[in-house]
């Protein structure tokens, strides 16, 4: 059973076909694409499409230079197609519990039982939003789509990350814009893209964070060059002010429906070894982050962590049989 069928359940079907296994794939999205029918209209993928590829299929090429989100959602729609993977959608997976030899996956549409399950549901279901009481609207990442619905408003974007820097480059011509973080930000080399980080996360020296937090994507480098996108310190003055404040503040791995399993520790995670749950080895998680495997919840880099799935599921059963 793969549970979320977007990129990285997508790149686990790959190698569960690859290896002969029979298998199903729950979504509850209506329709492919996993979280990206869900960005922002302007937002783009960090590496040009023949370095954002899952398993098996190059991404067609994309013309104007960094992917739109819509072309990734046009790939994994196609995706589906190409190599005939059977998604059961919209079914939301309620939980996944022990019983015997098996797991069952509960959903608001049946009960499954499967002998191994792959959670792939990723994190964008579950944004971190700080609880603060101000008299404007608050926004997190996930429900902000154009800068129009802010003109002339004034709007505070919180945090230092990749989503904060594009979110408040995307407003600089719209809204009067504060960019608030709690550090300077750390751009990273121009030079750097989403090929490049794949590569560093994959050599496991160190980490992707030593060379900075934001990849400077053409729009985010423009507004850095022209001295327009600048940050400032934590303000509470400020955020009372604004007409809106939009939390770009992360994301936690949306694992809720593992909750029976009684695996998560003090900090809500679920200790692995590689993919595989520690505390129960017919469970295995996939792209969520680099804990769950270098560059996992990347298109380029979940490809390596799924096959390494897969295989470890492979010689389970084998050994079972």
């Amino acid at each position: 059973m793969v549970i979320g069928g977007g990129q990285a359940g997508l790149a686990a079907t790959f190698y569960l076909r690859r290896a002969g296994l029979s298998y199903v794939v729950l979504d509850a999205q209506p329709m492919p694409g996993g979280a990206w029918p869900h960005g922002w209209n302007s937002l783009r993928l960090f590496s040009i499409a023949r370095h954002s590829s899952l398993p098996g299929w190059p991404m067609p090429a994309f013309s104007d230079g960094y992917p739109t989100a819509q072309h990734v959602v046009d790939y994994l729609a196609a995706y589906e197609k190409r190599y005939d993977v059977t998604v059961q959608r919209p079914v939301v997976v309620n939980s996944v519990s022990h019983d015997g030899d098996e797991l069952v996956v509960r959903t608001d549409s049946g009960d499954w039982s499967a002998r191994h399950v792959i959670s792939a549901t990723g994190t964008w279901w579950r944004p971190f939003r700080p609880l603060m009481d101000l008299p404007g609207r608050q926004l997190h990442t996930v429900d902000y789509r154009d800068p129009q619905e802010f003109a002339g408003k004034k709007v505070v974007v919180v945090g230092g990350g990749n989503s904060g820097a594009q979110i408040a480059a995307d407003l600089l011509p719209h809204a009067s814009l504060t960019w608030m973080t709690r550090r300077p930000p750390r751009y990273m080399p121009d030079e750097i893209d989403g090929k490049a980080l794949f590569d560093i996360a994959g050599r496991r020296v160190g980490g992707v964070g030593e060379f900075g937090d934001i990849v400077a994507v053409p729009p985010v480098r423009e507004a850095r060059d022209s001295g327009l996108l600048v940050a400032t310190p934590m303000d509470p003055g400020v955020l009372a002010e604004a007409d809106a404040v939009i939390w770009s503040t992360g994301f936690r791995p949306a694992l809720g429906h593992l909750a029976p399993l009684q695996l998560r520790d003090e900090h809500g995670r679920i200790a692995v070894d590689g993919t595989t749950a520690i505390g129960e080895p017919r469970l295995h998680l996939l792209g969520y982050g680099g804990w769950t495997g270098a560059a996992s919840a990347t298109l380029i880099g979940v490809g390596p962590t799924a096959k390494a799935t897969v295989a470890k599921i492979s010689s389970a059963l084998d050994a079972r049989s």
